[in-house]
């Protein structure tokens, strides 16, 4: 017989409802504005990915960040019209583009990283250290559930 547990559904909601994701990027969103970025969270997330693995298509962007290929175009055609990225046809298959960094888009980085870390860090403000670690546990283990 399967284990099952009693869960508290108010929060059980908020985290089904993306309440807690959206409080994050609300904050984000805030913080690069007041900074004086023109960035989205969602656009972060591809620069976060990008940063990472320079040179990717579409697709692999939509699938690291969990977005249909229809908001990725969107994203990138803000992106491209804001200089932070640049859309190039693959040699190999001319159906497809790659995603390059701009140096613009690079240059974010030193900026957007520090950011963003202030507002995770005012988000587990006043969880400790074995809190946040069990935290980070459970999401990887519910997310791995789902995959």
């Amino acid at each position: 017989m399967e284990n099952t547990v009693a869960l508290d559904l108010s929060i059980v909601f908020a985290i089904l409802s993306g309440k807690v994701s959206r409080a994050i990027n609300r904050e984000l969103y805030r913080s690069y504005r007041e900074a004086g970025f023109d960035v989205t969270p969602e656009q972060n997330l591809v620069l976060l990915y990008l940063w990472d693995k320079d040179g990717v298509t579409q697709q692999e962007i939509a699938s690291a960040t969990y977005h249909d290929k229809p908001s990725v175009t969107r994203l990138l055609d803000n992106m491209e019209k804001n200089g932070l990225v640049v859309r190039v046809t693959s040699k190999n298959d001319k159906r497809s583009n790659l995603v390059y960094l701009t140096k613009k888009g690079r240059e974010f980085k030193m900026a957007l990283s520090p950011i963003s870390l202030s507002v995770m860090n005012k988000a587990i403000s006043g969880l400790s250290k074995d809190e946040v670690e069990t935290a980070e546990y459970l999401f990887r283990k519910v997310f791995c559930n789902l995959k």
